[in-house]
């Protein structure tokens, strides 16, 4: 089933694309809200939306990526990866950084 679902949403525009992770998003909202109320039956509900949303997300980022134009310096994904390292080091940093006060105070 999901294999039809995937080739469904890969059919779709960039612009369905946006109003289906817009309906995702809000379907998802209302989702967990049952699932909070004692509704149970939402939850597998929840779980193939949430995994169609990320399905549709990523479809998304790819046709951003095949539209973004490429420079000299290096291709839109390695800039990409290369920012996600440095905001990873630099959370790292700030949670040793809060440790360590944390361990002085104790």
């Amino acid at each position: 089933m999901a294999i039809k679902r995937i080739d469904k949403i890969r059919e779709a525009g960039s612009d369905e694309l946006h109003a289906q992770q817009k309906e995702l998003s809000e379907q998802i909202f209302r989702l967990r809200f049952q699932l909070t109320t004692g509704q149970a039956e939402a939850l597998k509900r929840l779980r193939d939306s949430k995994k169609d949303l990320a399905r549709v997300k990523t479809l998304i980022r790819v046709q951003e990526l095949q539209a973004a134009p490429r420079d000299a310096k290096g291709s839109v994904h390695s800039r990409a990866v290369a920012s996600s390292h440095v905001a990873g080091a630099a959370k790292k940093s700030a949670s040793t950084k809060l440790r360590s006060h944390s361990k002085g105070k104790a």
